[in-house]
């Protein structure tokens, strides 16, 4: 009798410590940064996926004008985050998600550009002003809050590896693009030979990160803001696309194919130089419309950049 009772709680003692065992284990998934950042997301991701430019995006509607401003928002974005990335290459909250070989785009970006604009693309473009706030903000969070730069980077990169390759294959087929890569370099990760495995490291070097909770719960909000700035953006691509339709309907012509030189066409021009209407000989008036709503061009441009990133997480 006293045998079956001491086996009866040795099987309750082992029960109780698998238990506590699971429940730990648990806690500590839970603890993980890359389970903390898609659990505390997931409310800025249902409201991203109802917002119409994020529909019209997929379906392909994009004109190759918006395209070429997009890939300068781009630019400049990456040219911030990789400069903060490099200053802080040793910073112990950052250094082990240092992977400059396989995830650096700037330089992939930098042929994007000589695609779309030619050889003098750096005299003929500037950062617009919606993607200045991020530059702004990367440079801030670099410089003042390093272990923030995760949030960042992980929005970014990993997101370009997952859903950033549907937005190359919808840019391609809307914008006639070559499928030879030509235009859309950006998307082109030469050095990752499995973007899941890749994923996997990364998410696995960010989880090992010595961070306390506090400082996970930051990140977390870092990337939520990061979310609300998008979602602000696209709220105004929503305005700004019905206005653009409907004064394309009135103007009675299409935008402006993206073809020929950029400066000769005021609606690129427009924020380089105000006088650029005056004499000017382009012959798309909604162009002209959209120029005289200088703010519309640089919105569309900058919420095409930044939703590649938003969007990827819909596909991680």
């Amino acid at each position: 009798m006293s045998a079956e009772v001491e086996t009866s709680e040795g099987v309750d003692e082992s029960e109780k410590k698998n238990s506590g065992a699971l429940e730990k284990e648990n806690q500590m998934r839970m603890a993980d940064l890359s389970e903390l950042l898609k659990e505390g997301t997931k409310e800025a991701h249902d409201r991203a996926e109802n917002t119409q430019f994020v529909k019209d995006f997929l379906k392909g509607n994009i004109k190759k004008e918006l395209f070429k401003l997009a890939t300068t928002a781009l630019y400049f974005t990456y040219s911030a985050l990789e400069e903060e990335m490099e200053r802080n290459k040793d910073h112990p909250a950052f250094a082990p998600l240092y992977f400059p070989m396989e995830l650096h785009r700037k330089e992939a970006l930098t042929k994007d550009m000589e695609y779309f604009f030619g050889e003098n693309w750096e005299e003929q473009v500037q950062c617009p002003k919606a993607a200045q706030k991020y530059v702004e903000r990367i440079h801030y969070i670099g410089q003042n809050e390093p272990e923030l730069l995760v949030a960042h980077a992980y929005t970014r990169y990993m997101g370009d590896l997952s859903g950033g390759q549907v937005l190359k294959k919808v840019a391609q087929r809307a914008l006639k693009l070559p499928s030879t890569g030509e235009g859309t370099q950006f998307y082109l990760f030469e050095n990752v030979d499995n973007a899941q495995q890749f994923k996997q490291l990364y998410r696995a070097r960010m989880n090992a990160l010595d961070l306390n909770m506090k400082t996970k719960e930051r990140i977390v909000e870092e990337a939520n803001k990061a979310f609300e700035y998008n979602m602000q953006i696209f709220n105004e691509l929503d305005q700004a696309g019905s206005t653009l339709a409907r004064e394309t309907l009135e103007d009675g012509f299409p935008v402006h194919d993206g073809k020929g030189d950029m400066r000769k066409c005021p609606f690129y021009a427009a924020e380089q130089d105000k006088g650029a209407l005056e004499g000017s000989s382009c012959p798309f008036r909604t162009a002209m419309a959209v120029l005289r709503k200088p703010s519309l061009q640089f919105i569309l441009a900058a919420g095409v950049a930044l939703a590649a990133g938003l969007l990827a997480w819909y596909y991680m």
